[in-house]
């Protein structure tokens, strides 16, 4: 199966989320995706203890897509240092996997 990854990020707000969401998929950087809250958080930030409420968003895209949505992720989010993780879906329908694959490639 090709390297198929659902990447993720957090926003304060629902329109920073879905922003984000709508700029990346416009993109091709990604199939699709999702935006879910809020979420309450806790976190450590500059030393000190903080917490939130935060959005968060999904995006399925390919491995070899990552890297340009990483960077377009970073560039477009409000927060000068966004979380940007990825985890590895290592299964899939078929028909799912050449979607995702056939979105995310570029136009």
């Amino acid at each position: 199966m090709p390297g198929l990854l659902l990447v993720s990020t957090t926003a304060g707000s629902r329109d920073a989320a879905a922003e984000l969401l709508r700029s990346v998929v416009h993109a091709r950087l990604a199939a699709g995706g999702q935006v879910f809250g809020p979420a309450m958080s806790a976190f450590w930030h500059e030393g000190e203890y903080g917490e939130g409420e935060e959005w968060q968003v999904f995006f399925k895209t390919t491995a070899d897509r990552f890297p340009e949505l990483q960077q377009h992720i970073v560039e477009h989010h409000p927060w000068q240092n966004p979380e940007v993780t990825a985890v590895e879906i290592t299964a899939g329908s078929p028909p799912y996997v050449e979607w995702v694959i056939r979105a995310a490639s570029p136009a």
